[in-house]
């Protein structure tokens, strides 16, 4: 794939089982059980068998190798396996990865995975601690030292940018949390089933990081999520309508770091998602009116409005009011902010659930469903499809 060209990959893969474990705050097992939940979950789900997979993709940071899980689920032989770097920003990257195993024919079951305890164990959101010497270490070492030392303070410095730019307050930002926290309420998956917020309850919250108070910020969740992806072919004779993979893409922008890409010219945008949009809409043929559903990364609420503008769906600074508006069905499982926090990876499945009908929050006659990845780091994006063969 090239950044100027169209890629061959859509059409030719589809997500065809997906499975997860409860979301909770202490899961009381090993990741590496978790794991082989959703995996077993997913498989289930597609009507497959461990003994049909011949390929395993999941992240870096997770702390269940690929043959390990394959072992614990029954899975024999691999022919093809993958990591992928960046946190969150590897959710989509892991179905692209599945996807082109299959279109090249190294592999023809693949599995993607992601499990951890978030909550109970390692929890993200309390910052950098024991990180050994690396190069992306000397790029924090120009942030840490000022006190900028979780995901929180660096996404508040393009926060605070975004705002001042256009003359918004922190109110901009909840309109996501409050879109997330609705449709939340009606999931029961979702950790906070039941409970939706308003904005009086958001400009409420307690201040985290400024702008950013404690209702912009994810969950941190223990739990698992698998998804099964195989060719469009053979998903035709499985359980559920394929969601087939019309576009996916991986992006990282110029001057790129981990969540502190603070010397750009420009804080108020997100270029790696620039370079996903670019290349999705390129290889896929639509535009922001042909998507029906967007699962946008919701690991803090200032990024979901500047992906909604890199990806065009409206003007720089106006994405608060498209969401206020109404103008595109969001996060409809209630995001990392009121389902899980799973790397993005539950969203993932929110997308298939769409194009089965299956959602609890279904969007009538939801045909293609935007999918994204962990933002201000490199990221990834997909666009799923129904089959229009099916």
């Amino acid at each position: 794939m090239s950044v100027r060209a169209k890629d061959s990959l859509g059409g030719r893969a589809a997500v065809v089982g997906i499975g997860a474990t409860e979301f909770s705050k202490d899961s009381g097992r090993s990741e590496l059980r978790l794991a082989v939940e959703a995996v077993r979950a997913a498989l289930d789900d597609a009507g497959l068998t461990p003994g049909d997979v011949d390929g395993m993709v999941t992240f870096t940071m997770d702390t269940s190798p690929e043959i390990t899980v394959a072992q614990a689920a029954g899975i024999g032989e691999l022919s093809f396996f993958s990591r992928v770097h960046y946190g969150g920003g590897a959710a989509c990257a892991t179905v692209q990865q599945a996807a082109l195993a299959v279109a090249a024919g190294v592999a023809d079951v693949v599995v993607c995975y992601r499990a951890f305890n978030e909550r109970s164990g390692r929890r993200f959101g309390s910052g950098v601690q024991r990180r050994q010497p690396s190069a992306e270490g000397a790029a924090l070492g120009w942030a840490l030292p000022f006190g900028l030392l979780t995901p929180a303070s660096w996404v508040a410095m393009a926060a605070r940018r975004y705002l001042h730019t256009y003359g918004l307050t922190p109110e901009a930002f909840g309109q996501v949390a409050v879109v997330d926290r609705t449709h939340a309420a009606t999931n029961p998956a979702a950790y906070f089933h039941g409970r939706p917020i308003t904005l009086a309850d958001h400009a409420a919250s307690r201040w985290i990081a400024e702008p950013l108070r404690l209702l912009d910020c994810c969950q941190e969740t223990d739990g698992g999520q698998a998804l099964v992806v195989t060719s469009v072919e053979r998903a035709r004779d499985l359980p559920h309508p394929p969601a087939v993979i019309v576009a996916a893409a991986q992006g990282a922008g110029r001057a790129q770091e981990q969540m502190t890409s603070f010397y750009r010219d420009d804080l108020t945008g997100l270029p790696e998602m620039g370079v996903v949009a670019r290349q999705l809409w390129r290889t896929s043929g639509l535009r922001p009116a042909g998507i029906d559903v967007g699962i946008l990364y919701d690991h803090f609420t200032p990024f979901v409005l500047t992906q909604l503008e890199e990806f065009g769906f409206c003007g720089p600074g106006e994405a608060a009011d498209f969401v206020a508006e109404g103008r595109l069905p969001l996060n409809t499982h209630g995001g990392q902010l009121g389902e899980a926090y799973l790397h993005g990876m539950n969203g993932v499945a929110e997308g298939v659930r769409q194009l089965r009908g299956s959602s609890v929050n279904q969007v009538r006659g939801a045909g293609r469903v935007l999918v994204t990845s962990g933002t201000g780091v490199p990221t990834s994006g997909l666009i799923l499809g129904s089959d229009d063969r099916s």
